[in-house]
């Protein structure tokens, strides 16, 4: 945020592009340290509790941004689309409250009313009706957040999480595994897709002086937490290599930010060719 005020940003979409650009990537970071055998190493933990922190902190800051945009903005790019979800017609901090509000009562129904519902499933002894059961519950859950003018990426995750407090998540998560690595290639394919290489053509000067600045910083940051709390150099310096890209949900923010009016289309463009470069750019580092 100071970063984007020394660039010019006016307080609020420094603020936002903070945010956006503070979060990293879980799947690429939890794939990369897996495939090289560093998951259970101390800045392997390490990164995997960030990560999901980071995934948490969505939610607050979706939450947030309705009250970042400025009073009396014109609508942004998805003003229409967001119009016609239940929470268009409110003031800033009605949708703020909407957003939570719906979270809580997803945590809180599942709470009480996935168990049971789960434990008639398991008494079926049908493996395939768990699988249809978890993938109903995602679908289900995606798009109540996308009526509150949520991303449905949002509701995945949170449906993820519902259904890792579940007493059958083992048996869930081996039904899911499957899926896994298709749905993971797809995401990847989808995150190369998304550069705009004319953008990245017309401004490889500031793309580039942009993906180096925010790997630096993040890198800067990270290796000082590292210290802080006193790992070894080599686990310090993969700690801060392995989480100075930005993530997935980026994407996420960066559209909410669009639509809110919170960001303007010539500041989130540019970002969005940022972040798929510096998830890009991940595996390097940790070579």
């Amino acid at each position: 945020a100071l970063l984007g005020l020394a660039l010019g940003l006016p307080a609020r979409e420094a603020l936002a592009v903070g945010l956006v650009l503070s979060m990293s990537s879980t799947a690429i970071v939890l794939q990369s340290l897996a495939e090289k055998g560093l998951t259970k190493t101390a800045a392997g933990q390490s990164s995997f509790a960030v990560l999901l922190f980071q995934d948490l902190a969505v939610i607050p800051i979706l939450a947030v941004f309705p009250l970042l945009a400025p009073r009396g903005a014109a609508p942004g790019a998805a003003a229409d689309e967001h119009a016609s979800t239940w929470v268009g017609g409110l003031p800033a901090w009605g949708q703020t409250l909407a957003v939570l509000a719906v979270v809580a009562a997803v945590v809180l129904a599942a709470r009480y009313l996935l168990r049971p519902v789960f434990r008639a499933i398991a008494a079926t002894r049908l493996r395939e009706l768990f699988t249809a059961a978890a993938l109903l519950l995602v679908i289900g859950i995606a798009l109540l957040m996308t009526r509150i003018g949520l991303s449905p990426a949002l509701g995945t995750f949170l449906a993820g999480v519902v259904l890792a407090n579940s007493e059958y998540r083992h048996e869930l998560e081996s039904d899911v595994e499957p899926f896994k690595g298709l749905l993971l290639g797809l995401f990847f394919i989808a995150v190369g897709a998304s550069i705009d290489f004319r953008l990245v053509a017309s401004q490889p000067g500031r793309i580039a002086v942009l993906v180096l600045l925010v790997l630096a910083v993040k890198a800067a940051v990270l290796l000082a937490l590292a210290r802080v709390f006193r790992m070894g150099t080599d686990q310090a310096l993969l700690f801060a290599l392995a989480l100075p890209q930005v993530g997935e949900f980026a994407f996420v923010l960066l559209s909410f930010a669009l639509q809110q009016s919170v960001l303007a289309e010539q500041t989130a463009a540019p970002l969005v060719a940022v972040v798929a470069l510096t998830m890009a750019a991940t595996p390097l580092l940790l070579l």
